[in-house]
């Protein structure tokens, strides 16, 4: 349990996204909390580029608001008929053309200076005139609006002052003529916020319970306006972000229900797991790892998800410990990756798939290319599912992303390359896979070739061992290669005192000289010699679990009874004559006593025809199981059956009948072949 809070603790400091009671987040950056969905209905607003694109059009077509002020232009022109009077010499024609065009100018409209800049510069295109009752607007082409200086060119254009009657009329006309039509500041900015709201109203609605963004997903404009409304909204309504922690809250429930059924399975379905603290903690370990990697690709972008090889987890686990349990663990991964997964349900079809694919493809991963054939059917499991659900989601490809390809291709290639990983695993946990057990069962490995050097028959009893005990496993659904393995290396003790073993042995027996006590001490240190040995090579733990386990607690049986017939009372300690042990602990140590025992005595059999083999192998296995031997391991009865049948019939080929060839019809010269 104690695993389950520390990765459930790690995790929420990742899914917790940060402490602050703030949410921070930016445009084009990824969102780093959990999942937001809607707790009402939120109005889809425009975001700040498309409203500033729809303000900066408003701006460009809207009319200005203009009041006109007429007692202005009564008093102007007052004062330019007073003026007409007072010169003396203005023709009555002369005088009604300049009334008249000062009263057109007017009528067209009298602007100050700026406005009529900004005319020019086009910036007002139009305005609108509002009468003094305020109530009633009339559109006006800007262009048609005058400055004074304008106005007054356009009157000695019609009149011809300045020719006709010299400067002082000309002046006095000029110093009459005023603005009659005034900005109006307030109505126009009314007019235009106006404008504004309409142009700017809400054009949807995110309905309570849709989702407004996922964990990982990109913080794209359209996003950032709407997750404002959501905050805007929220702090009118009180909502703080009690909500956003109940929403991590739920999530690390959810991790923790998941996690605690894996524990439940293992304790469950792998006893001998669930006792292991090295092995629960790479499990827990290595799904706590993977899921940080998620993590940390979806903080960039959740799209590059489909980079991670989640397929490495099955290959992984199912190497070092099942097939049943590298697909349970791999689900588990996909599960909690579906808290800040694209497209959930399209996300789990295609791990579960993958997943499936990499443990038919690796079963038994025995060579590197294997995980090569492995990385392209994940590639193209992935690439022909995807394909497919998006056909079932859009009817068509049209826009369809081919990028996403390229991210399977990425992903095949990392997991091409699991055998680093695997080679990793093994170096930090000790755990040893398939691929190690071949590499070890090659006998140019330097132990072995010292043991087939120094120690022939032992080499040659080795051989025969791993023979028997291989097709054994595998009648009964063992690992075959780790008892070939643990068979090639469970008697390399023997190196130091090859002379004292029988099968070493020409002739002189140096057991001859030395009591049984002595002998059953030398014959004993095998096993501690041979784990010594096995230290000093850095072989696997299984491998060294198997040799101190392949004789188990039991007696050096011969002279054990020698001991006791050369006692005076005819009983004697069996301590001195007992093997270390302890007992196997694993089917496959338990083939492994079984095999090296019967092999061993096979040898002493005068006769080694059907019968005599079936009841030595007989005897000797119904012995171990008596002494309680096999009390340890899980193996079952009907496994040690299977075990029996296996071993006799392939003793039988060892030992087969030669064909003798009568020497009256040998032809003259012939050479026989013995091994025919």
């Amino acid at each position: 349990m104690l695993l389950i809070a520390v990765t459930v603790g790690v995790l929420s400091l990742f899914f917790g996204g940060a402490s602050s009671d703030a949410l921070v987040y930016s445009e084009g950056r990824p969102w780093n909390y959990p999942k937001l969905i809607a707790p009402f209905d939120i109005p889809i607003e425009y975001d700040s580029v498309s409203a500033s694109r729809i303000k900066d059009s408003i701006d460009t077509n809207f009319a200005p608001i203009f009041y006109e002020d007429e007692a202005r232009e009564m008093k102007a022109m007052e004062n330019i008929t007073a003026t007409l009077e007072e010169i003396s010499g203005v023709s009555a024609s002369m005088k009604n053309k300049i009334l008249e065009s000062a009263q057109r100018v007017f009528d067209d409209g009298i602007v100050d200076n700026a406005t009529r800049s900004k005319i020019n510069s086009g910036a007002i295109k139009n305005v609108r005139v509002i009468n003094k009752q305020g109530n009633e607007f009339r559109a006006v082409d800007a262009h048609s609006l005058r400055s004074t200086m304008d106005a007054y060119s356009y009157i000695d254009s019609v009149a011809g002052i300045n020719m006709s009657q010299g400067p002082d009329l000309s002046q006095l006309i000029h110093s009459s003529l005023t603005t009659n039509l005034e900005y109006d500041k307030e109505k126009t900015e009314a007019q235009l916020e106006e404008a504004y709201k309409l142009a700017l109203a809400p054009h949807g609605v995110k309905l309570t319970g849709e989702r407004i963004i996922d964990y990982g997903e990109i913080v794209t404009a359209q996003k950032y306006a709407l997750i404002k409304t959501y905050e805007r909204m929220s702090a009118e309504r009180n909502i703080n972000n009690a909500v956003r922690r109940f929403s991590v809250l739920g999530n690390l429930v959810v991790i923790a229900l998941i996690l605690l059924v894996y524990f439940l399975y293992i304790k469950i379905m792998y006893p001998n797991v669930y006792r292991s603290l090295r092995h629960m903690t790479f499990l827990f370990s290595f799904v706590l790892v993977i899921v940080l990697v998620v993590y940390v690709i979806a903080h960039f972008r959740s799209g590059l998800l489909y980079l991670v090889p989640f397929a490495l987890v099955p290959i992984v686990v199912t190497v070092f410990f099942s097939i049943p349990l590298g697909f349970f663990t791999h689900m588990v991964v996909v599960l909690i990756s579906l808290l800040v997964a694209p497209e959930p349900s399209d996300f789990v079809i295609m791990q579960f798939l993958a997943g499936a694919i990499a443990i038919v493809s690796i079963k038994g991963l025995m060579q590197r290319s294997q995980l090569v054939v492995c990385a392209f059917f994940i590639f193209l499991c992935y690439s022909v599912t995807y394909v497919a659900q998006y056909l079932a989601r859009n009817g068509t490809l049209e826009a369809f992303d081919w990028h996403v390809i390229l991210y399977f291709a990425v992903n095949s290639i990392v997991l091409s390359f699991a055998y680093f990983g695997i080679f990793i695993v093994e170096k930090i946990f000790g755990f040893t896979s398939q691929v190690t057990l071949v590499e070890l069962s090659d006998i140019n490995n330097p132990v072995l070739r010292e043991l087939s050097e120094n120690c022939p028959g032992t080499f040659q009893h080795s051989l025969q061992v791993a023979t028997l005990a291989g097709e054994a496993a595998h009648q009964v659904g063992a690992s075959v290669q780790l008892v070939r393995a643990g068979a090639l290396y469970h008697d390399i003790g023997k190196i130091e005192n090859p002379g004292f073993f029988t099968e070493n042995q020409s002739g002189v027996n140096p057991h001859d000289v030395l009591t049984p006590e002595q002998s059953a001490a030398i014959v004993i240190s095998h096993v501690t010699d041979g784990l010594q040995r096995a230290e000093r090579a850095n072989l696997p733990q299984v491998i060294k679990d198997m040799i101190v386990q392949h004789h188990g607690c039991g007696r050096t049986r011969y002279f054990y009874t020698m001991a006791c017939k050369q006692s005076p009372t005819g009983t004697v300690d069996p301590a001195p004559y007992t093997y270390p042990g302890p007992n196997p602990q694993t089917r496959e140590a338990a083939i492994l006593m079984m095999a090296d025992s019967c092999e061993a005595a096979t040898k002493s059999l005068p006769v080694p025809n059907e019968e005599n083999i079936t009841n030595l192998v007989n005897k000797i296995i119904d012995g171990q199981v008596a002494e309680g031997l096999f009390n340890e391991s899980p193996i079952s009865f009907k496994d040690i059956a299977v075990v029996k049948a296996s071993l006799i019939k392939r003793l039988l080929t060892f030992y087969h009948t030669r064909v003798s060839y009568p020497e009256d019809i040998k032809p003259e010269g012939e050479v026989v072949d013995e091994n025919a």
